[in-house]
């Protein structure tokens, strides 16, 4: 009887199933040689704008976050009201740094547009060129 229960064990814990997992990893090794072909086109033909590119940088790596967290953090098994209770802060997260970057921008812009003082210690000194060698006179 012993038998049978080792015999059931061991099955129940040797079924872990890889594929999900290469899945992922197929996944995510095509969407980051898709960044990496993108932006080696960028450096040699400046064909995608800059912005444009960014654009589809943070697109791509959304979706790389979502593999990442789907599988190896197991939320693609969890009910919907888990997964929302994790997603939900986590995009609020998000609009706060976004929301943090874009005041502190408005407020580097005014500081350098209205205190005067601020702007006098940033000015930048124009440099005379020095004079070419020559013959001396």
């Amino acid at each position: 009887m012993s038998n049978q229960a080792t015999t059931g064990h061991d099955t129940a814990h040797g079924s872990f199933d890889t594929k999900p997992i290469w899945r992922t990893f197929w996944i995510l090794l095509a969407i980051t040689l898709v960044e990496i072909t993108l932006a080696t086109i960028h450096m040699k033909t400046d064909f995608p704008s800059k912005y444009v590119l960014n654009g589809i940088y943070l697109i791509l790596t959304c979706a790389k976050a979502f593999y990442i967290i789907a599988e190896f953090m197991h939320l693609r098994h969890e009910i919907k009201n888990m997964i929302m209770t994790i997603a939900v802060p986590a995009c609020l997260f998000i609009w706060f740094i976004i929301a943090f970057l874009w005041d502190g921008a408005s407020y580097n812009a005014l500081r350098n547009r209205y205190d005067r003082h601020y702007a006098d210690q940033n000015k930048e000194k124009v440099v005379q060129p020095a004079e070419k060698p020559g013959k001396p006179e």
